[in-house]
């Protein structure tokens, strides 16, 4: 968003609602996907608006299959995007490697549920935050953002799409069962100040472009089938026309480039939320939904005289390390409160490690309901 966003009405949205606005406002113009709980509501929206705005929307016959149908979509030039939960975000992996791979830019938003396999579809879970970061064989960084409001869910769509853009690469919006289904009034922005990232187009002939040319600045021209524009697509190491290799050096400079135009731009990609940070001595780590109860519960302790904070990362992946530490370096106790068995927790111990005497608490919950403030509260008083 812009910084001179001028306000419309307030709106009653859902948070799926806001989701797939949020897609349409930054250009999303084809969606292909399978109904599945608790997502559903994304695809049912947009297929009735993107065919008014001269998009196109697709149900397909399986989650492999609207994966792949976006990849291609992509590739044709449009700006896609598809919706999920558990069960097809994992029959997605395979494809999602490829739309890395192949630097195809999409968007897979994964409405969490509480797993595994069919689990309990209608109930929220935080279970596949490692599963967007490491569900794709072999190396391949991810983008991974989460956000904890419908508002959030609204502006994070909208700058899932940009990045996805920009990187050229598929990028995972996390939502879960309660943040989808939930309403907010919301104030959405003039759509006329949101920043919308445009894919660069090839200025050289046709016979000389490289659709996977090295550029240290991560921005290259991108051309589309059909325009006449010769390159390869394959999930096969590739050279920079995009035709397999298996040369050392241009498997080297293909893996660098996946790889550096993440790592080298982790100040761009990097949101944070800090609340009551600067005097706590107790932190509270959170995402998502969960980061709602952890809030109320760092208010609630404020009112004890308990000095006690928050961190919220905004995006998950690449995970703030840097930034991570150095908010934790002078708390004495980390409380990580989180939906499944401590995916987090065990990132949060790995980070602070070289901090022996931190102590480091997992609040964990795997039954498909809410972590509470008042639990949240609990755990904060039994460190005293």
């Amino acid at each position: 968003m812009t910084k001179k966003n001028k306000e419309k009405e307030m709106v009653l949205l859902q948070g799926n609602q806001a989701i797939a606005y949020g897609a349409l406002a930054a250009g999303v113009n084809f969606f292909a996907g399978y109904p599945i709980t608790p997502s559903t509501e994304i695809a049912e929206i947009l297929s009735l608006e993107l065919p008014k705005r001269g998009g196109s929307f697709i149900q397909m016959e399986d989650e492999i299959a609207s994966i792949s149908a976006i990849i291609g979509g992509s590739l044709a030039g449009a700006k896609t995007m598809t919706a999920t939960s558990g069960p097809g975000f994992s029959l997605m992996q395979e494809g999602i490697g490829f739309a890395r791979m192949t630097e195809t830019p999409c968007v897979v938003v994964n409405v969490m549920r509480a797993g595994p396999s069919t689990g309990l579809p209608t109930n929220p879970s935080q279970g596949d935050i490692m599963q967007s970061r490491w569900g794709t064989h072999g190396d391949s960084p991810a983008i991974v953002l989460y956000p904890n409001s419908v508002k959030e869910s609204f502006e994070l769509t909208i700058r899932a799409v940009n990045l996805a853009e920009k990187y050229r690469t598929c990028v995972v919006l996390l939502s879960d069962e309660v943040l989808g289904h939930m309403r907010e009034a919301v104030m959405l922005p003039d759509l006329d100040d949101v920043n919308i990232v445009k894919r660069i187009k090839p200025n050289v002939p046709p016979e000389w472009y490289k659709h996977y040319k090295n550029n240290p600045k991560y921005r290259t021209p991108v051309a589309n089938f059909g325009e006449g524009y010769r390159f390869h697509v394959t999930g096969l190491a590739h050279d920079e026309l995009g035709f397999p290799t298996n040369k050392s050096e241009e498997v080297d400079e293909m893996m660098d480039r996946l790889d550096n135009k993440i790592k080298h731009h982790v100040d761009d990609l990097i949101q944070i939320e800090s609340f009551m940070m600067d005097d706590a001595t107790t932190a509270i780590l959170a995402v998502g939904i969960t980061s709602r109860a952890a809030k109320a519960a760092v208010l609630m302790a404020r009112k004890l005289g308990k000095r006690v904070g928050l961190i919220r990362p905004l995006t998950i992946w690449p995970f703030p390390n840097d930034i991570i530490r150095k908010y934790f370096s002078e708390v004495k106790t980390i409380i990580v409160a989180e939906l499944n068995q401590g995916q987090l927790y065990l990132v949060i111990k790995r980070i602070m490690a070289y901090k022996k005497k931190r102590r480091i608490v997992p609040l964990l919950r795997n039954d498909g309901e809410l972590i509470t403030p008042q639990q949240i509260l609990d755990v904060i008083l039994e460190g005293k």
